[in-house]
């Protein structure tokens, strides 16, 4: 009796073993993803120059940073989930911009993802080597897209993406719709090796520097 329990025992472990193993969480890391733009516009579209670009997210624990590099040049989005505050960093046709946003400020600007519901399917798909599965999430004004995710993948700090924050694993594939241009973005890599606390750190010099509240202003006067 007491060997079969020995056997137990051992078959339970190993089982608890394989399984810690296939999951695996990002405390801290990078991800990669790449974009690919589809339009059935006929003349050039400016969103056109982000076709071939990548989106790098860099966690470390409440911190995060996201770049998009592209044609059109880099911005930058760097949050600390602590304190709440961030900066939005923008480089365009050599001109650098920094918005500040206090934590109100990101709060506002995520509201619309708060009440995103997924609706999980059960068609699957392997991307980057992990087996992902198809879930279509619904926006409050009703929009919808399609994202594949990795169930065994997690991110510690669910504030790293708003829109993902409901979503039960990493997300490695989404595409969304705006007019007539749609928007695909691939999961290329994933790294889960230390990254530096300089990464996280908020610019004191070389920007114009504008408060999410002037940057909002200006937007309105665009429209």
């Amino acid at each position: 009796m007491k060997k079969a329990r020995k056997i137990a025992l051992t078959v339970l472990l190993l089982s608890a073993s394989v399984f810690s193993f296939a999951q695996k969480t990002i405390s801290e890391g990078t991800i990669a993803y790449d974009i690919v733009i589809q339009s059935s516009n006929k003349e050039p579209q400016m969103s056109d120059a982000l076709d071939g670009g990548t989106v790098t997210i860099y966690i470390k624990g409440g911190q995060s940073r996201s770049d998009m590099v592209s044609a059109l040049g880099k911005e930058t989005t760097i949050h600390d989930s602590k304190s709440g505050n961030a900066v939005i960093l923008k480089e365009y046709s050599g001109q650098k911009l920094m918005i500040t946003l206090t934590k109100e400020n990101w709060e506002a600007k995520n509201k619309n993802y708060n009440d995103i519901k997924f609706e999980l399917g059960s068609e699957t798909m392997t991307i980057a080597g992990y087996t992902c599965k198809k879930a279509t999430a619904t926006m409050p004004n009703g929009k919808s897209f399609v994202v594949y995710y990795a169930p065994d993948v997690t991110v510690t700090n669910k504030e790293y993406n708003a829109t993902f924050k409901n979503l039960p694993g990493l997300a490695m594939q989404y595409e969304y719709e705006s007019g007539a241009t749609k928007y695909k973005y691939t999961l290329s890599k994933i790294n889960f090796e230390p990254v530096l606390a300089s990464k996280f750190e908020f610019p004191k010099s070389g920007y114009r520097v504008m408060t999410y509240e002037e940057n909002q202003q200006i937007k309105k006067g665009v429209q």
